[in-house]
């Protein structure tokens, strides 16, 4: 279905689209049209009850492939060709205008890995999502672009805070000092607009902050904070509890609902089908497209679990360790998880594949004395 779609960068060359071994190669790549096509659509009906939320919306959806910011930065960005569209890029406001987004949104855009969204979702969410990505990503990076904000933050802001808003490290003999890294969701929940405007102004007293009320004006502050938070910051998901997929009442997915201990799963049941996995295989693979989410030490922690709610799978929860066994393992790699951001690898990969993944994850992280190098295991 896909491979008519896009050309795949692979091992240090170009694959053709005709080539099938492609999709199981970077099938991480391919993560938005797994998700897309991984659920049906009676299942999404679940996800939206309630107000929409566009900002939640993105973040559900697009944020895989066109960055928290919009800037097209995210992990698939480099296994998509073309790469996924930066909204905060000049030909985004030269070529995109509300019904062109639209109708992308809803059908997909043909040469390209945009999949049509319309079988998740409905209308009025299509409609939302644009508006969001028009007004919270193209407009203001057009308007930053005239330079005042960028212009200000330079002259006065960037020797302390860094030109990319990370921050800077600072030793007074033996003490040392850091200003606040602008872009960490730590930095996007706690610092809001008004708090930024008065800090600017005033100054923070028990910090290296001085005030600038004196020497800039009311829009120069206003210009200033709004190129940090709009170029330099992570986008604020506002009012979220943690709702992005499923669980409308939060629950992580490792923190399940209280219920009684479930028994241990037989933890030498062989996978099904008389299948034989090779750990050494799905090493290779799970460093691929697995750490993004479930961490390279398997415990959930991967780059992009931050926002992920449910949480992604920490293999080496108690509760995990004691009912992922080889075929349970097999069935969640293959049919994903319907409301979370596991896709069914089944669409883009055979049951030799998912059968290397699920013993590379079992013998790694489930077992209790796994082996000291599985990666050295013979292919």
């Amino acid at each position: 279905m896909v491979s008519n779609l896009i050309s795949i960068k692979a091992q240090g060359r170009w694959v053709s689209p005709g080539e099938t071994s492609s999709l199981r190669i970077v099938a991480a790549a391919l993560f938005a049209l797994v998700v897309a096509g991984g659920a049906q659509a009676g299942d999404r009906e679940a996800y939206h009850e309630g107000p929409i939320r566009p900002d939640l919306l993105y973040h559900n959806y697009c944020s895989v492939c066109h960055g928290d910011r919009g800037d097209g930065r995210s992990r698939a960005s480099g296994s998509f060709v073309p790469p996924p569209r930066d909204f905060t890029a000049p030909a985004a406001t030269a070529e995109l205008n509300r019904d062109r987004m639209i109708n992308s949104v809803t059908n997909g855009v043909p040469g390209t890995a945009m999949a049509g969204w319309k079988v998740q979702l409905n209308g009025k969410e299509i409609a939302a999502v644009v508006d969001y990505v028009t007004n919270a990503m193209i407009k203001p990076h057009q308007a930053i672009r005239d330079g005042r904000g960028l212009a200000i933050y330079k002259a006065n802001c960037s020797s302390c805070h860094a030109d990319d808003g990370r921050g800077v490290v600072y030793k007074e003999g033996s003490l040392q000092r850091a200003s606040p890294d602008f872009a960490t969701p730590k930095a996007s929940a706690e610092f809001t607009r008004d708090s930024m405007i008065y800090s600017v102004r005033y100054g923070k007293s028990g910090t290296l902050m001085v005030d600038f009320g004196d020497k800039l004006s009311n829009q120069d502050i206003e210009a200033v904070v709004d190129y940090v938070r709009i170029a330099l910051m992570l986008p604020t998901v506002t009012g979220a509890s943690g709702i992005i997929h499923g669980h409308s009442d939060g629950t992580p997915q490792n923190a399940e609902p209280s219920q009684p201990v479930k028994p241990t799963a037989n933890m030498t049941a062989p996978l099904p089908s008389h299948l034989s996995g090779n750990p050494g295989s799905g090493h290779g693979f799970y460093l691929a497209n697995c750490v993004a989410c479930h961490g390279e030490k398997g415990d959930g922690k991967g780059p992009r679990a931050y926002f992920i709610n449910p949480r992604p799978r920490d293999f080496l929860d108690a509760d995990s360790r004691r009912r992922l066994n080889r075929p349970a393992l097999f069935e969640a790699i293959s049919n994903g998880r319907l409301g979370s951001e596991m896709p069914a690898w089944s669409k883009v990969l055979g049951d030799k594949e998912i059968s290397d993944i699920a013993e590379y994850v079992f013998q790694q992280f489930i077992r209790s004395a796994p082996p000291a190098n599985i990666s050295a295991v013979s292919q």
